[in-house]
């Protein structure tokens, strides 16, 4: 068994009381005191995760634009430096590859960002669909740390560190700054469903940073946070989760990520025949989110059932620190009646629930 690989931040983590798990073969905090505190706190304060494990790919070139609006389903073309796109790209058939964040640092000059179990896997991709474009694609994981500070409290305990004007960044714009005596790129994204920044940095930095920000952050109750609250928070949100929400057999379109899918932009894009002929021809299953009115998690993999048999699966359960029930989403047949579910012997109804299940701030 290879060793698990270790964020810049691992010793910071293991000072802090961080209890480890490994995920997509790397050594991470899923808590550091209580997932319930910690979700609460980005909920009503703020949190500061080590998101280092994620995947950064640097696409620059005189084709760059062209070679990304061909390898993703958002329309690229829009793009201009210190602004940010979410998208997804696909296989020919219309499966995800993954979902991944884009950010434009210059007009020939794109930073991706993609999920850290996947990343071996989309670089050889992202690598392989370059062939015949006037770009060049560099795996610059190794190159970044990245630290996620969420919740209403964030500009508070950022500002006072850095000379950016925080104040001046849009919803999905990015723009370089020092923090901290960092050098870092800000961005405002998220995937917790609250206003906040990523701090792109250098490894070297990255604990430097994180001492300041947690420092800077204790008056305002700032709390250090897993990846445990990290999945409680974006399924409250309804963001979905590579492998979950989305896969190589679930398309955008079941996904609800219609949107993210410009089917008739200028440029060609993978996957775009398929996705245009599911939504033509009606799509066969779809993403539901639902509550249940009960505490008991439903969990990943339980069949979804209406008076039929069943229809569907669990793709991600969880408790909602903040509605204090059960919720999740399942992938679900077109068509299907009420849904229920077995746990442990009891049914529990499914409430079809549009996200995001809790009130979320306006991301201006």
């Amino acid at each position: 068994m290879s060793a698990l690989k270790r964020t810049p931040l691992f010793a910071f983590n293991q000072l802090h009381g961080a209890r480890f798990v490994d995920f997509g073969g790397w050594e991470m905090p899923v808590q550091y005191k209580s997932i319930l505190d910690e979700h609460r706190a980005v909920r009503q304060r703020a949190g500061l995760f080590d998101v280092s494990h994620m995947g950064e790919v640097e696409v620059t070139g005189p084709e760059a634009v062209r070679f990304l609006d061909h390898l993703v389903t958002n329309d690229v073309s829009t793009l201009f430096p210190g602004r940010v796109l979410y998208s997804t790209m696909c296989q020919p058939d219309g499966g995800v590859v993954d979902d991944l964040i884009i950010y434009c640092r210059g007009a020939q000059d794109f930073l991706v960002c993609v999920n850290a179990s996947n990343t071996d896997k989309d670089v050889a991709w992202i690598t392989a669909q370059s062939s015949g474009f006037d770009c060049t694609v560099r795996n610059l994981s190794d190159d970044f740390a990245l630290l996620a500070l969420q919740g209403p409290a964030s500009v508070a305990i950022l500002q006072p560190l850095t000379s950016a004007a925080l104040g001046t960044l849009k919803y999905y714009h990015c723009m370089p700054g020092t923090v901290a005596g960092a050098e870092v790129l800000i961005a405002r994204t998220g995937y917790t469903g609250e206003n906040g920044y990523e701090l792109f940095c250098r490894p070297a930095d990255a604990e430097q940073l994180a001492v300041a920000i947690l420092a800077a952050g204790q008056p305002h109750g700032l709390e250090l946070a897993g990846l445990g609250a990290r999945d409680s928070l974006r399924l409250e949100a309804g963001y979905p989760l590579y492998g979950h929400e989305i896969s190589d057999k679930i398309t955008p379109l079941q996904a609800g990520l219609g949107w993210v899918v410009k089917l008739d932009k200028a440029s060609n894009f993978i996957g775009r025949d398929a996705l245009r002929a599911q939504k033509a021809a009606g799509l066969p299953s779809k993403i539901v989110f639902f509550k249940t009115g009960d505490r008991r998690i439903v969990r990943a993999g339980h069949p979804v059932l209406d008076a039929s048999g069943q229809v569907g699966e669990v793709m991600s359960g969880t408790l909602s620190p903040i509605l204090n029930e059960s919720i999740g989403s399942a992938l679900v047949r077109i068509g299907a009646g009420e849904l229920s579910v077995d746990v442990r012997g009891s049914t529990l109804k499914l409430t079809p629930t549009k996200p995001p299940f809790v009130t979320l701030p306006a991301k201006l």
